[in-house]
């Protein structure tokens, strides 16, 4: 995750390199495999594991969110930094476009030109929105799994202390024979 952090951290070009989709892939490899591991350790911990198993669960439970969400705030602004160049260098190549046109190219190849600076454009714009979808889908995922996981800790910790209704019941038959006597 540290190689990561540095390489989003100096990010800066528009080209994804194999070196970069193979930690990415081998981030997310490790990633699913903690979480089996925390599904297998839940898994036991249900079965009848000891409490100090159960602790341990919560916090790789705890760790694997942490770690998830830090490498998706990564890639995902390392993906903005990539757009932001190649919106950069669209705009390089409208200017030099631009200049063309402005010496004398004639009007097929003007309108040519055009139309892929228009294309272009259009195709960056709908990048950007497809990775602000996949961004926002990523981030409704770890919103789900934490709410899974606070309902774990809730019937867990429900399971250990009494209701208040219980100790009201105890308390109100502890009248009862009070009275009684």
């Amino acid at each position: 995750m540290n190689l990561y952090r540095k390489l989003a951290s100096s990010k800066g070009s528009t080209k994804v390199d194999s070196a970069e989709n193979d930690l990415e892939s081998g981030i997310d490899r490790l990633l699913k495999q903690l979480q089996q591991v925390d599904s297998q350790m839940q898994a036991w911990v249900l079965s009848g594991g000891s409490e100090m198993v159960s602790h341990t669960l919560t916090r790789h439970q705890e760790i694997l969110q942490d770690l998830t969400q830090e490498f998706h705030r990564l890639r995902s602004g390392m993906r903005a930094k990539q757009e932001h160049a190649l919106l950069l260098e669209d705009f390089r190549e409208l200017d030099r476009t631009r200049l063309d046109l402005e010496d004398g190219v004639d009007s097929a190849d003007q309108a040519l030109l055009r139309e892929h600076v228009s294309i272009s454009r259009n195709t960056g714009q709908m990048d950007n929105v497809i990775s602000q979808a996949q961004a926002t889908l990523g981030s409704l995922v770890l919103q789900r799994s934490a709410f899974g996981g606070i309902n774990s800790k809730l019937s867990n910790v429900s399971s250990h202390l009494p209701t208040p209704i219980n100790g009201v019941k105890q308390v109100e038959t502890l009248d009862r024979r009070l009275v009684a006597e």
